[in-house]
């Protein structure tokens, strides 16, 4: 009996995001939103909104990857949420993050009140080493890049594609985190201090959410920016 042989092919997938545009001319800065393992577009759309709705456009991009989220009482609806990955064949989960970037980049090229040479980067949880990834690999494109309750690249030591980028980064972490604990979020910036201009950690009291007085400081520190 002969072994059998894996083969690939490809096919047209649909992505999704968001955009909001304030009123007036602009132009904009450009804000490339992500949300976290089990979010979507919507949800996500909604955080960047509550930073500033008025200066920055807005693009809140799903994940491709759809699943079940059961619910935990009888009574109550299936809910399908989205994901950055999955482990087979992780690589091509970051290829197609990064195409997805790409398109929105040019996307927003099409638009003169939008400012699409660069974007400040906002993501929660799970997205959050997936643009570092994008970063470091093409910091040009980043104005600045703000991570809530995240990671960086497991690779960030070794891998010889990523190079410094002249841009600043906010890290958002919850005192009470059980996957990003305080100790585990000063390690990361630390292992991000020599790849970019400068790194800022602000901790708040809760834990796997994003903080709910954490808006006026990403917008204060956005707006320096």
């Amino acid at each position: 009996m002969t072994d059998s042989v894996e083969r690939r092919f490809t096919q047209e997938f649909p992505r999704y995001y968001d955009l909001h545009v304030p009123e007036g001319d602009g132009p904009f800065p450009l804000v490339m939103a992500m949300h976290g393992y089990g979010g979507d577009k919507t949800s996500m759309m909604k955080l960047a909104r509550r930073i500033s709705d008025s200066r920055y456009a807005i693009a809140a991009l799903q994940a491709p990857h759809q699943h079940v989220v059961y619910p935990e009482k009888r009574d109550e609806a299936l809910r399908f949420a989205f994901g950055w990955a999955t482990n087979y064949r992780f690589d091509e989960s970051l290829a197609l993050h990064r195409d997805a970037v790409d398109v929105i980049f040019r996307d927003a090229a099409q638009d003169p009140r939008i400012e699409s040479d660069r974007a400040f980067f906002v993501a929660f949880s799970q997205a959050v080493a997936f643009n570092f990834r994008v970063a470091m690999t093409d910091p040009g494109r980043v104005r600045g890049m703000v991570g809530i309750c995240g990671g960086v690249p497991g690779d960030l030591s070794s891998n010889e594609d990523y190079v410094r980028g002249d841009f600043d980064v906010l890290m958002i972490g919850g005192e009470q985190d059980e996957f990003y604990a305080p100790e585990r979020m000063r390690s990361n910036c630390s292992a991000l201090e020599p790849l970019v201009r400068s790194v800022e950690l602000r901790m708040f009291d809760c834990g796997h959410v994003v903080p709910r007085d954490v808006h006026p400081v990403i917008d204060a520190w956005m707006a320096k920016r």
